[in-house]
Protein backbone atom coordinates (compact mmCIF):
# COMPACT_ATOMS: atom_id res chain seq x y z
CA UNK A 1 0.00 0.00 0.00
CA UNK A 2 1.12 3.66 -0.78
CA UNK A 3 1.25 5.85 2.48
CA UNK A 4 -2.32 7.18 1.59
CA UNK A 5 -3.63 3.64 1.04
CA UNK A 6 -2.62 2.69 4.54
CA UNK A 7 -3.87 6.10 5.55
CA UNK A 8 -7.54 5.42 4.30
CA UNK A 9 -7.17 1.68 5.28
CA UNK A 10 -6.57 2.18 9.02
CA UNK A 11 -8.73 5.40 9.02
CA UNK A 12 -11.83 3.03 7.67
CA UNK A 13 -12.43 1.13 11.05
CA UNK A 14 -13.59 4.83 12.77
CA UNK A 15 -16.18 4.68 10.06
CA UNK A 16 -17.49 1.23 11.77
CA UNK A 17 -18.21 3.06 14.97
CA UNK A 18 -19.80 6.72 13.67
CA UNK A 19 -23.41 6.44 15.25
CA UNK A 20 -22.33 4.07 18.16
CA UNK A 21 -19.99 6.23 20.05
CA UNK A 22 -19.16 9.63 20.10
CA UNK A 23 -15.99 10.73 17.71
CA UNK A 24 -14.06 12.11 20.60
CA UNK A 25 -13.85 8.62 22.01
CA UNK A 26 -12.79 6.67 18.67
CA UNK A 27 -9.15 6.49 19.86
CA UNK A 28 -9.62 4.83 23.15
CA UNK A 29 -10.69 1.82 20.58
CA UNK A 30 -8.87 2.16 17.10
CA UNK A 31 -5.72 2.52 18.87
CA UNK A 32 -5.44 -0.17 21.14
CA UNK A 33 -6.70 -2.45 18.69
CA UNK A 34 -4.60 -1.50 16.21
CA UNK A 35 -1.63 -1.73 18.74
CA UNK A 36 -2.90 -5.14 19.17
CA UNK A 37 -2.56 -5.97 14.90
CA UNK A 38 0.56 -4.61 14.47
CA UNK A 39 2.17 -6.43 17.61
CA UNK A 40 0.54 -10.36 16.75
CA UNK A 41 1.43 -9.53 12.75
CA UNK A 42 5.28 -8.72 13.93
CA UNK A 43 5.33 -11.81 16.39
CA UNK A 44 4.42 -14.04 13.71
CA UNK A 45 6.90 -12.21 11.13
CA UNK A 46 9.87 -12.79 13.45
CA UNK A 47 8.78 -16.68 14.14
CA UNK A 48 8.88 -17.41 10.62
CA UNK A 49 12.53 -15.71 10.21
CA UNK A 50 14.00 -17.55 13.60
CA UNK A 51 11.97 -20.38 12.34
CA UNK A 52 14.28 -20.12 8.73
CA UNK A 53 17.15 -19.75 10.36
CA UNK A 54 17.18 -22.75 12.72
CA UNK A 55 15.52 -25.53 9.70
CA UNK A 56 12.51 -25.23 11.50
CA UNK A 57 12.94 -25.87 15.33
CA UNK A 58 9.68 -24.27 16.21
CA UNK A 59 11.36 -24.32 20.32
CA UNK A 60 13.80 -22.72 19.40
CA UNK A 61 11.55 -19.87 16.97
CA UNK A 62 9.27 -19.09 20.21
CA UNK A 63 12.51 -18.24 22.58
CA UNK A 64 11.71 -14.66 23.85
CA UNK A 65 14.84 -13.63 22.52
CA UNK A 66 13.91 -13.35 18.96
CA UNK A 67 10.72 -11.51 19.40
CA UNK A 68 10.10 -7.76 20.67
CA UNK A 69 7.25 -8.79 22.49
CA UNK A 70 5.87 -12.34 23.70
CA UNK A 71 2.60 -13.29 22.46
CA UNK A 72 1.13 -15.49 24.91
CA UNK A 73 -0.87 -19.05 23.73
CA UNK A 74 -4.40 -17.86 23.59
CA UNK A 75 -4.14 -14.17 23.43
CA UNK A 76 -2.94 -13.67 19.80
CA UNK A 77 -4.83 -11.59 17.48
CA UNK A 78 -5.89 -14.70 15.50
CA UNK A 79 -7.02 -16.10 18.77
CA UNK A 80 -9.42 -13.60 19.11
CA UNK A 81 -10.42 -13.54 15.39
CA UNK A 82 -11.73 -16.92 15.89
CA UNK A 83 -14.01 -16.22 18.70
CA UNK A 84 -17.81 -15.69 17.59
CA UNK A 85 -19.27 -14.28 21.12
CA UNK A 86 -18.40 -12.13 23.62
CA UNK A 87 -15.74 -10.85 21.13
CA UNK A 88 -15.02 -7.62 23.56
CA UNK A 89 -14.51 -10.06 26.51
CA UNK A 90 -11.69 -12.15 24.36
CA UNK A 91 -10.41 -8.62 23.19
CA UNK A 92 -9.91 -7.57 26.90
CA UNK A 93 -8.39 -10.52 28.37
CA UNK A 94 -5.50 -11.12 24.83
CA UNK A 95 -4.94 -7.58 25.90
CA UNK A 96 -4.57 -7.73 29.97
CA UNK A 97 -2.41 -11.17 29.19
CA UNK A 98 -0.28 -9.49 26.96
CA UNK A 99 0.48 -7.00 29.02
CA UNK A 100 1.46 -8.94 31.63
CA UNK A 101 3.62 -10.95 30.07
CA UNK A 102 5.39 -7.92 28.76
CA UNK A 103 5.29 -6.14 32.45
CA UNK A 104 8.53 -3.87 31.76
CA UNK A 105 7.54 -2.28 28.60
CA UNK A 106 3.66 -3.08 27.59
CA UNK A 107 2.34 -2.85 31.10
CA UNK A 108 -0.97 -0.26 31.05
CA UNK A 109 -0.63 0.26 27.17
CA UNK A 110 -4.02 -0.56 26.18
CA UNK A 111 -5.65 1.39 28.46
CA UNK A 112 -8.66 1.05 30.02
CA UNK A 113 -11.78 1.22 27.82
CA UNK A 114 -14.22 -1.21 28.23
CA UNK A 115 -14.43 -3.41 25.47
CA UNK A 116 -17.29 -5.68 27.22
CA UNK A 117 -20.23 -2.85 27.46
CA UNK A 118 -22.04 -4.37 24.47
CA UNK A 119 -24.32 -1.29 24.48
CA UNK A 120 -21.60 0.49 22.85
CA UNK A 121 -19.56 -2.18 21.19
CA UNK A 122 -22.27 -5.44 19.83
CA UNK A 123 -20.56 -8.25 18.84
CA UNK A 124 -21.35 -7.23 15.48
CA UNK A 125 -19.65 -3.84 15.52
CA UNK A 126 -16.37 -5.45 17.02
CA UNK A 127 -16.59 -8.62 14.39
CA UNK A 128 -16.50 -5.59 11.97
CA UNK A 129 -13.39 -3.96 13.35
CA UNK A 130 -11.48 -7.25 13.60
CA UNK A 131 -12.20 -8.19 9.97
CA UNK A 132 -11.84 -4.93 8.93
CA UNK A 133 -7.31 -4.72 10.08
CA UNK A 134 -7.65 -8.77 9.43
CA UNK A 135 -7.59 -7.60 5.79
CA UNK A 136 -3.75 -6.70 5.69
CA UNK A 137 -0.76 -7.42 7.27
CA UNK A 138 0.85 -5.31 9.42
CA UNK A 139 4.04 -6.57 9.89
CA UNK A 140 7.35 -4.77 9.19
CA UNK A 141 8.22 -5.75 5.79
CA UNK A 142 4.63 -5.19 4.49
CA UNK A 143 4.41 -1.81 6.97
CA UNK A 144 8.22 -0.29 7.71
CA UNK A 145 8.17 1.33 11.13
CA UNK A 146 8.19 4.87 9.10
CA UNK A 147 5.38 4.31 7.08
CA UNK A 148 2.98 3.29 10.04
CA UNK A 149 4.31 5.73 12.40
CA UNK A 150 3.39 8.11 9.95
CA UNK A 151 0.02 6.97 9.38
CA UNK A 152 -0.43 6.98 12.88
CA UNK A 153 0.55 10.40 13.27
CA UNK A 154 -2.26 10.60 10.56
CA UNK A 155 -4.80 9.03 12.98
CA UNK A 156 -3.79 11.03 16.24
CA UNK A 157 -4.64 14.31 13.89
CA UNK A 158 -7.86 12.78 12.30
CA UNK A 159 -9.09 12.14 16.40
CA UNK A 160 -8.13 15.63 17.46
CA UNK A 161 -10.06 16.94 14.15
CA UNK A 162 -13.04 14.45 16.03
CA UNK A 163 -12.21 15.57 19.57
CA UNK A 164 -13.26 19.17 19.78
CA UNK A 165 -11.90 21.04 22.25
CA UNK A 166 -10.15 18.20 24.07
CA UNK A 167 -7.90 18.18 21.13
CA UNK A 168 -5.42 20.69 22.48
CA UNK A 169 -5.01 17.91 25.52
CA UNK A 170 -3.17 14.96 23.39
CA UNK A 171 -2.48 17.04 20.23
CA UNK A 172 0.01 19.95 19.51
CA UNK A 173 0.26 21.32 15.95
CA UNK A 174 2.89 19.71 13.92
CA UNK A 175 4.29 22.95 12.11
CA UNK A 176 4.82 24.27 15.51
CA UNK A 177 6.48 21.22 16.79
CA UNK A 178 8.72 21.39 14.01
CA UNK A 179 9.72 24.59 14.48
CA UNK A 180 10.43 23.94 18.47
CA UNK A 181 12.75 21.12 17.69
CA UNK A 182 14.56 22.64 14.88
CA UNK A 183 15.29 25.59 17.86
CA UNK A 184 16.16 23.38 20.28
CA UNK A 185 18.36 21.48 18.09
CA UNK A 186 18.54 18.06 20.29
CA UNK A 187 21.91 15.82 19.40
CA UNK A 188 22.76 12.23 19.62
CA UNK A 189 22.82 11.20 23.10
CA UNK A 190 20.83 13.78 24.85
CA UNK A 191 18.08 13.79 27.08
CA UNK A 192 15.01 14.91 25.78
CA UNK A 193 11.87 15.78 28.14
CA UNK A 194 8.26 16.81 27.99
CA UNK A 195 6.07 17.02 31.18
CA UNK A 196 2.92 16.92 29.70
CA UNK A 197 3.34 14.97 27.06
CA UNK A 198 0.34 14.00 25.52
CA UNK A 199 0.49 11.98 23.15
CA UNK A 200 4.05 12.16 22.09
CA UNK A 201 4.53 14.50 19.32
CA UNK A 202 7.37 16.84 20.91
CA UNK A 203 9.43 14.00 21.92
CA UNK A 204 9.08 12.09 19.02
CA UNK A 205 9.81 15.02 16.66
CA UNK A 206 12.94 15.36 18.54
CA UNK A 207 13.90 11.48 17.39
CA UNK A 208 13.05 12.17 13.92
CA UNK A 209 14.53 15.24 13.42
CA UNK A 210 17.88 13.59 13.97
CA UNK A 211 16.98 10.80 11.74
CA UNK A 212 16.29 13.37 8.85
CA UNK A 213 19.43 14.83 9.64
CA UNK A 214 21.06 11.53 9.29
CA UNK A 215 22.67 11.44 12.98
CA UNK A 216 22.09 8.43 15.63
CA UNK A 217 18.67 8.68 16.55
CA UNK A 218 18.53 5.82 18.41
CA UNK A 219 20.83 7.24 21.30
CA UNK A 220 18.44 9.80 22.19
CA UNK A 221 16.82 9.42 25.75
CA UNK A 222 13.11 9.92 25.57
CA UNK A 223 11.75 10.93 28.54
CA UNK A 224 7.73 12.15 29.22
CA UNK A 225 4.86 12.57 32.07
CA UNK A 226 1.27 12.40 30.93
CA UNK A 227 -1.80 13.05 33.05
CA UNK A 228 -4.28 10.75 31.19
CA UNK A 229 -4.88 7.22 31.36
CA UNK A 230 -5.43 7.08 27.54
CA UNK A 231 -3.29 9.36 26.24
CA UNK A 232 -0.16 8.37 27.80
CA UNK A 233 -0.99 4.72 26.63
CA UNK A 234 -1.59 7.08 22.75
CA UNK A 235 2.41 7.91 23.18
CA UNK A 236 4.26 4.99 24.54
CA UNK A 237 2.05 2.96 21.70
CA UNK A 238 3.40 6.15 19.20
CA UNK A 239 6.88 5.29 20.18
CA UNK A 240 6.35 1.88 19.67
CA UNK A 241 4.81 2.34 16.27
CA UNK A 242 7.77 4.14 15.07
CA UNK A 243 10.11 1.56 16.17
CA UNK A 244 11.40 4.03 18.97
CA UNK A 245 11.89 1.92 22.24
CA UNK A 246 14.34 3.80 24.20
CA UNK A 247 11.65 6.00 26.22
CA UNK A 248 10.25 6.21 29.31
CA UNK A 249 6.72 7.86 29.41
CA UNK A 250 5.13 7.80 32.94
CA UNK A 251 1.62 8.11 33.71
CA UNK A 252 0.65 10.94 37.07
CA UNK A 253 0.19 14.63 37.39
CA UNK A 254 3.17 16.31 36.98
CA UNK A 255 2.63 18.96 39.31
CA UNK A 256 1.43 17.00 42.20
CA UNK A 257 3.51 13.39 41.53
CA UNK A 258 6.25 14.25 39.14
CA UNK A 259 7.19 10.48 38.13
CA UNK A 260 11.05 11.18 37.04
CA UNK A 261 13.28 11.54 39.88
CA UNK A 262 16.86 10.64 40.46
CA UNK A 263 17.84 10.17 44.27
CA UNK A 264 14.87 11.71 45.74
CA UNK A 265 15.71 15.10 43.57
CA UNK A 266 13.80 15.89 40.29
CA UNK A 267 15.29 14.25 37.19
CA UNK A 268 17.32 16.95 34.80
CA UNK A 269 17.48 17.08 31.16
CA UNK A 270 19.35 18.46 28.27
CA UNK A 271 16.18 19.42 26.12
CA UNK A 272 13.14 20.00 27.70
CA UNK A 273 9.69 20.73 24.82
CA UNK A 274 6.41 21.50 26.40
CA UNK A 275 2.60 22.57 25.41
CA UNK A 276 1.64 22.78 29.09
CA UNK A 277 -2.30 22.98 29.41
CA UNK A 278 -2.93 26.38 30.21
CA UNK A 279 -4.99 28.58 33.56
CA UNK A 280 -5.68 25.55 34.84
CA UNK A 281 -7.61 25.73 38.22
CA UNK A 282 -8.01 22.47 39.53
CA UNK A 283 -4.26 21.69 41.13
CA UNK A 284 -2.94 21.47 44.81
CA UNK A 285 -1.51 24.86 45.47
CA UNK A 286 -1.60 24.37 49.02
CA UNK A 287 1.13 21.62 48.58
CA UNK A 288 3.07 23.82 45.96
CA UNK A 289 3.95 26.57 48.95
CA UNK A 290 5.89 23.97 50.22
CA UNK A 291 6.94 21.57 47.48
CA UNK A 292 9.42 18.88 48.36
CA UNK A 293 11.16 19.45 45.31
CA UNK A 294 11.74 23.32 45.42
CA UNK A 295 9.87 23.90 42.54
CA UNK A 296 8.29 27.38 44.46
CA UNK A 297 11.31 29.03 43.26
CA UNK A 298 10.10 32.71 42.01
CA UNK A 299 6.77 32.02 44.32
CA UNK A 300 3.70 30.43 44.41
CA UNK A 301 1.10 31.02 41.05
CA UNK A 302 -2.74 31.80 41.92
CA UNK A 303 -5.37 28.67 41.77
CA UNK A 304 -6.84 30.23 38.62
CA UNK A 305 -3.64 30.01 37.02
CA UNK A 306 -1.12 27.16 37.29
CA UNK A 307 0.73 28.28 34.31
CA UNK A 308 3.71 29.85 36.32
CA UNK A 309 4.08 26.50 38.39
CA UNK A 310 4.90 24.70 35.33
CA UNK A 311 6.80 26.76 34.50
CA UNK A 312 8.70 26.56 37.66
CA UNK A 313 9.08 22.82 37.49
CA UNK A 314 10.61 22.88 34.00
CA UNK A 315 13.02 24.88 35.33
CA UNK A 316 13.87 22.83 37.96
CA UNK A 317 14.13 20.51 35.52
CA UNK A 318 16.71 21.70 32.92
CA UNK A 319 20.52 20.82 33.23
CA UNK A 320 22.67 23.43 34.86
CA UNK A 321 25.12 22.65 32.06
CA UNK A 322 23.28 22.62 28.50
CA UNK A 323 19.92 22.92 29.70
CA UNK A 324 17.12 24.68 27.15
CA UNK A 325 13.54 24.59 26.41
CA UNK A 326 10.71 25.62 24.84
CA UNK A 327 7.10 25.97 25.82
CA UNK A 328 4.37 27.12 23.75
CA UNK A 329 1.75 29.43 25.78
CA UNK A 330 -1.16 31.74 25.64
CA UNK A 331 0.29 35.52 25.13
CA UNK A 332 -1.28 36.21 29.13
CA UNK A 333 1.99 34.68 30.75
CA UNK A 334 4.14 37.28 29.26
CA UNK A 335 2.40 40.24 31.06
CA UNK A 336 -0.22 39.16 33.62
CA UNK A 337 -0.02 41.42 36.29
CA UNK A 338 -1.13 38.60 38.92
CA UNK A 339 2.24 37.19 37.95
CA UNK A 340 4.58 39.75 37.39
CA UNK A 341 6.33 39.26 40.78
CA UNK A 342 7.08 35.46 39.66
CA UNK A 343 7.87 37.00 35.96
CA UNK A 344 10.30 39.03 37.18
CA UNK A 345 12.43 36.77 39.12
CA UNK A 346 12.32 34.49 35.98
CA UNK A 347 13.73 37.20 33.96
CA UNK A 348 16.34 38.14 36.70
CA UNK A 349 17.91 34.77 36.28
CA UNK A 350 18.57 35.14 32.99
CA UNK A 351 17.88 32.48 31.33
CA UNK A 352 15.56 33.60 29.43
CA UNK A 353 17.06 33.61 25.25
CA UNK A 354 13.65 34.77 23.33
CA UNK A 355 10.24 35.62 22.80
CA UNK A 356 8.52 34.45 19.39
CA UNK A 357 4.88 35.75 18.84
CA UNK A 358 3.09 33.28 16.68
CA UNK A 359 -0.11 34.06 15.22
CA UNK A 360 -3.73 33.02 16.02
CA UNK A 361 -5.43 29.62 15.61
CA UNK A 362 -1.99 27.40 16.10
CA UNK A 363 -3.90 26.16 18.99
CA UNK A 364 -5.70 23.21 17.80
CA UNK A 365 -9.55 24.16 18.06
CA UNK A 366 -8.63 27.25 19.95
CA UNK A 367 -8.05 31.09 18.23
CA UNK A 368 -6.09 32.44 21.06
CA UNK A 369 -2.97 33.75 19.79
CA UNK A 370 0.10 31.86 21.05
CA UNK A 371 3.81 32.50 21.84
CA UNK A 372 7.45 30.21 22.06
CA UNK A 373 9.16 31.17 25.54
CA UNK A 374 12.47 29.65 25.05
CA UNK A 375 15.24 29.44 27.68
CA UNK A 376 18.67 27.99 28.68
CA UNK A 377 20.33 27.80 31.97
CA UNK A 378 23.98 29.05 29.81
CA UNK A 379 23.48 31.46 27.50
CA UNK A 380 26.14 32.26 25.01
CA UNK A 381 28.32 35.23 25.96
CA UNK A 382 26.71 37.69 23.11
CA UNK A 383 23.39 36.73 24.46
CA UNK A 384 23.73 37.50 28.37
CA UNK A 385 22.05 40.22 29.76
CA UNK A 386 19.76 40.21 26.48
CA UNK A 387 16.64 38.97 25.10
CA UNK A 388 15.52 38.55 21.76
CA UNK A 389 11.90 39.08 20.43
CA UNK A 390 10.54 37.84 17.59
CA UNK A 391 7.42 39.23 15.93
CA UNK A 392 5.91 36.42 13.70
CA UNK A 393 2.25 36.68 14.01
CA UNK A 394 2.17 37.35 10.27
CA UNK A 395 3.90 34.11 9.30
CA UNK A 396 1.35 31.87 9.35
CA UNK A 397 -0.92 30.10 6.61
CA UNK A 398 -4.38 30.73 8.31
CA UNK A 399 -7.44 28.75 7.61
CA UNK A 400 -11.11 28.40 9.04
CA UNK A 401 -10.39 26.49 12.27
CA UNK A 402 -6.51 25.97 11.92
CA UNK A 403 -3.57 27.50 10.69
CA UNK A 404 -0.02 25.88 10.07
CA UNK A 405 3.44 27.45 9.24
CA UNK A 406 4.50 26.86 6.03
CA UNK A 407 8.24 25.88 5.47
CA UNK A 408 8.76 29.23 4.21
CA UNK A 409 7.50 31.07 8.04
CA UNK A 410 9.59 27.98 9.74
CA UNK A 411 12.44 29.28 7.83
CA UNK A 412 12.39 32.85 8.22
CA UNK A 413 11.82 32.79 11.98
CA UNK A 414 14.29 30.16 12.66
CA UNK A 415 16.76 32.40 10.68
CA UNK A 416 15.93 35.42 12.35
CA UNK A 417 16.60 32.79 15.86
CA UNK A 418 19.87 31.69 14.81
CA UNK A 419 21.61 35.36 13.31
CA UNK A 420 20.28 37.00 16.27
CA UNK A 421 20.09 40.66 15.39
CA UNK A 422 17.70 43.36 15.11
CA UNK A 423 15.26 43.16 11.74
CA UNK A 424 13.35 45.90 11.53
CA UNK A 425 9.56 45.26 11.95
CA UNK A 426 10.62 41.79 13.05
CA UNK A 427 13.19 40.63 15.38
CA UNK A 428 14.96 42.92 18.73
CA UNK A 429 17.31 42.58 20.73
CA UNK A 430 17.05 43.59 24.50
CA UNK A 431 18.44 44.36 27.47
CA UNK A 432 17.28 42.69 30.70
CA UNK A 433 17.72 45.81 32.32
CA UNK A 434 15.23 47.42 30.32
CA UNK A 435 12.93 44.84 30.15
CA UNK A 436 12.47 45.10 34.22
CA UNK A 437 12.09 48.92 33.92
CA UNK A 438 9.35 48.09 31.43
CA UNK A 439 6.89 46.38 33.92
CA UNK A 440 8.81 43.61 33.17
CA UNK A 441 6.36 42.95 30.20
CA UNK A 442 8.01 40.40 28.11
CA UNK A 443 5.07 41.01 25.34
CA UNK A 444 6.96 40.83 22.06
CA UNK A 445 5.01 43.47 20.52
CA UNK A 446 6.21 46.42 23.78
CA UNK A 447 9.63 45.96 21.98
CA UNK A 448 9.21 44.84 17.91
CA UNK A 449 6.61 47.82 16.35
CA UNK A 450 3.87 46.30 13.76
CA UNK A 451 1.86 47.46 11.16
CA UNK A 452 -0.65 45.48 13.01
CA UNK A 453 -2.90 47.13 15.85
CA UNK A 454 -2.59 45.94 18.92
CA UNK A 455 -4.31 46.84 21.98
CA UNK A 456 -2.45 44.98 24.79
CA UNK A 457 -4.97 45.30 27.47
CA UNK A 458 -7.61 43.05 25.70
CA UNK A 459 -7.21 39.60 27.13
CA UNK A 460 -8.34 36.68 25.28
CA UNK A 461 -11.45 35.61 26.92
CA UNK A 462 -9.98 32.62 28.20
CA UNK A 463 -7.24 35.28 29.78
CA UNK A 464 -9.85 37.42 31.14
CA UNK A 465 -11.42 34.39 32.93
CA UNK A 466 -8.37 33.45 34.65
CA UNK A 467 -7.41 36.49 35.89
CA UNK A 468 -10.75 37.35 37.04
CA UNK A 469 -10.81 33.86 38.85
CA UNK A 470 -7.12 35.16 40.20
CA UNK A 471 -8.37 38.19 41.50
CA UNK A 472 -11.06 36.60 43.32
CA UNK A 473 -8.95 34.04 44.83
CA UNK A 474 -6.25 36.53 46.50
CA UNK A 475 -9.47 38.97 47.34
CA UNK A 476 -11.01 36.19 49.71
CA UNK A 477 -7.65 35.14 51.22
CA UNK A 478 -6.96 38.86 51.79
CA UNK A 479 -10.54 39.19 53.73
CA UNK A 480 -10.25 36.19 55.19
CA UNK A 481 -6.64 37.80 56.76
CA UNK A 482 -8.29 40.99 57.29
CA UNK A 483 -11.27 38.82 59.64
CA UNK A 484 -8.43 36.83 61.24
CA UNK A 485 -6.66 40.04 62.40
CA UNK A 486 -10.24 41.72 63.22
CA UNK A 487 -10.78 39.00 65.86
Amino acid sequence: MTQQELEKYLWGAATALRGTIDAGDYKQYIFPLLFFKRISDVYDEEFANALAESDGDMEYAAFAENHHFQIPAGAHWNDVRETTVNIGAALQEAMRTIEKANPDTLFGIFGDASWTNKDRLSDEILTNLVEHYSQHKLNISTVPDDKLGNAYEYLIKEFADDSGHTAAEFYTNRTVVKLMTMIMDPQPGESVYDPTCGSGGLLLNCALHLKDEGKEYRTLKLYGQEINLLTSAIARMNMFMHGIEEFSIIRGDTLANPGLLENDQLKTFNVILANPPYSIKAWDRKAFESDAYGRNLWGTPPQGCADYAFEQHIDKSMNQHNGRCVQLWPHGILFRDNEKKMRKKMIETDTIDCVIALGKNLFYNSSMESALLIRRTNKDQKKKGKVLFINAFSEVKDEKTISYLLDEHIKKIYDAYTDYSDIEGFSCIVNVDDILKNDASLLVTNYVKSTRIVNDNILSVDDAYAQWISSSVIMKESMETLFDTLN
